[in-house]
């Protein structure tokens, strides 16, 4: 199954890691490889992570405080969303 990342969560991505590298680059670069591993892991078990409170996503606890929306397609998995748990979704 192919790994997509929408541009919302691309662009989520970038302002997590901005954000946490000001302080500590290092916790920034180990959170934004967990990201992509646990990505990685769903799209070999998409229906792993719990259902979405949005109809047809799924979501990735990851870490207490981030969690990925991603919605499965026939051939890909795509992730939507990367949110602090404290923002409100949707």
């Amino acid at each position: 199954m192919q790994l997509l990342w929408r541009p919302m969560a691309l662009d989520d991505r970038a302002k997590i890691m901005e954000h946490i590298s000001h302080d500590n680059p290092a916790a920034a670069l180990a959170l934004d490889e967990t990201f992509e591993a646990k990505a990685q892991y769903a799209t070999n078990r998409p229906t792993l992570y719990k259902i979405g409170r949005v109809t047809g996503t799924r979501e990735i606890v990851v870490l207490p405080n981030y969690v990925m929306v991603y919605r499965i397609k026939p051939d890909a998995l795509e992730i939507l969303r990367i949110l602090h748990a404290r923002q409100q979704w949707p």
